[in-house]
């Protein structure tokens, strides 16, 4: 099984009180929240990409860290993820700034900031559903997530000559798996998908009242 997830920030304390407000009695309860959930749902022979920022720990602390995750980990590397010397980087399958993965027919494109025109944006299957989903984080949920949000509809709202020659919507799949919009647990891409789906409607839903 493979599963993504962003910006966990592992010991840093001002996410924890400040921006993203995380509401833990502090950062060691919030480190180890994040190990429960991650581990209840994540095996040893699991994949899991992370989409940057995972540790912000010292040397010690985030080779700890890396011991105590489960799962084969990949890192797509983000503005925080300056590991100094010491750091178990074996412990990563890879560590890469941008990469695109299949996932059960489907392509996905990785990278830990949002990329409005990425590869592969307009291909469909037989049944008019998209094929390739941009996967980020870097926004965690701030105002330029709801820009990024806004974009999205817009787009989708957008028609364009198919090849067939019909008007067809313009496709726009891009999920930002920040941690805290899956209670910390890393998700498979049909769970994001999901998981993105409801957040959306609960967002037009909140705008609505």
């Amino acid at each position: 099984m493979r599963y993504y997830i962003a910006d966990c920030h592992f010991y840093h304390r001002a996410l924890n009180t400040k921006m993203d407000v995380r509401g833990f009695a502090d950062v060691e309860a919030m480190n180890e929240y994040m190990i429960e959930r991650w581990n209840a749902k994540v095996r040893k022979n699991d994949d899991v990409v992370i989409l940057g920022d995972l540790s912000l720990g010292t040397v010690e602390e985030t080779n700890e860290l890396l011991q105590r995750l489960n799962g084969r980990l990949y890192l797509i590397r983000g503005n925080h993820d300056h590991f100094d010397k010491g750091v178990d980087i074996e412990r990563f399958e890879w560590i890469k700034d941008y990469e695109e993965l299949s996932d059960n027919r489907r392509k996905v494109i990785l990278c830990h900031y949002p990329i409005m025109c990425y590869n592969g944006q307009y291909r469909l299957n037989e049944e008019g559903e998209a094929r390739t989903y941009m996967l980020y984080g870097h926004v965690h949920d701030t105002f330029d997530e709801e820009l990024i949000d806004r974009f999205q509809e817009y787009t989708r709202s957008c028609e364009r000559l198919s090849p067939g020659g019909e008007m067809l919507p313009i496709p726009c799949q891009m999920i930002n798996c920040f941690c805290m919009f899956s209670d910390y647990t890393p998700l498979t891409l049909d769970e994001w998908i999901e998981n993105d789906r409801i957040r959306r409607e609960h967002r037009h839903e909140e705008k609505g009242s």
